[in-house]
């Protein structure tokens, strides 16, 4: 596919927002596809969100995506129209206008299944410990349980967050209500097959104040953040027992395609970007 003209304009949205990938990834599918755009990352104030988008889409802009913390704040500014994930999340990490409204979906839960796959650690009759209750794991509990895990169960240092979660996916989809749990951070304890950390404390090199013994025999820490070197969380898994570790590189890149998809019409080939990004990241 070709384009003529001036490019289409993209970004991502986001406080911190200087760490982030997304334009490398962006750019590559665009290229794949022949795609001729461009891709930006914008630092919008912590209260200046929703100014900030309404400038970018009333100079042009084609589409957006939103990450920490904004999630929730772009759900309700599309919440007129939204996408199924997009409403059953609660939470919006991609926008885009069409016929002069602005449209939101959620990708998050998509990405993290396809790269929870591709680890040979699929979620289907496991037990996993989603750690944080903000946009990010809004966007993943209920693809995790219509996946099939055999319980789910949310914590978060604010415990009425945690809880506020689960009523909403529950309110959503009733019969989860026994697999679905919450709880503070001190009520972490179990086994656990996966452990997903949605904080953004990896960001700060900081890790969630889990009690020990989290992890089942042969059990995943996933963390959603991506580095070059392992992360806070990852590391405190490692010393926890953790047989496996992940970064959550793969789902950025899985959520992206996913994204790409809803603006452009095409699926990307994820494998070669992820692997070019895991390449840069090592020597950057």
């Amino acid at each position: 596919m070709s384009s003529s003209g001036t490019p289409k304009r993209y970004g991502v949205v986001g406080h911190p927002i200087a760490q982030s990938r997304s334009p490398f990834i962006h750019q590559t599918f665009g290229r794949q596809a022949a795609i001729d755009l461009t891709y930006e990352k914008i630092l919008a104030p912590l209260d200046g969100f929703a100014q900030t988008v309404h400038e970018f889409f009333g100079q042009g802009g084609a589409g957006l995506n939103i990450t920490v913390p904004f999630k929730e704040q772009a759900f309700e500014l599309a919440r007129a129209h939204l996408s199924e994930r997009a409403r059953l999340a609660g939470a919006v990490n991609t926008l885009w206008m069409r016929d002069g409204r602005l449209h939101g979906c959620n990708t998050d839960g998509v990405g993290l299944l396809t790269d929870l796959e591709r680890l040979g650690h699929g979620p289907k009759g496991k037990s996993v410990l989603l750690v944080g209750a903000g946009g990010a794991a809004k966007g993943v509990v209920l693809p995790l349980m219509d996946a099939g895990c055999a319980r789910l169960r949310v914590v978060n240092r604010t415990a009425a967050r945690a809880h506020g979660l689960r009523a909403h996916a529950v309110e959503q989809l009733p019969a989860l209500a026994d697999r679905l749990g919450a709880g503070g951070l001190d009520e972490a304890g179990g086994q656990w097959d996966i452990v997903i950390n949605a904080t953004s404390g990896s960001l700060h090199d900081t890790p969630p104040e889990l009690p020990p013994g989290l992890y089942a025999q042969g059990a995943l820490a996933y963390d959603m953040v991506y580095a070059a070197a392992p992360t806070a969380f990852l590391r405190q898994a490692r010393d926890q027992g953790a047989a496996h570790a992940a970064d959550g590189l793969g789902m950025l890149v899985g959520q992206a395609a996913a994204a790409f998809r809803i603006w452009h019409g095409l699926m990307p080939d994820v494998q070669p970007v992820l692997e070019a990004l895991r390449r840069e990241l090592h020597y950057t």
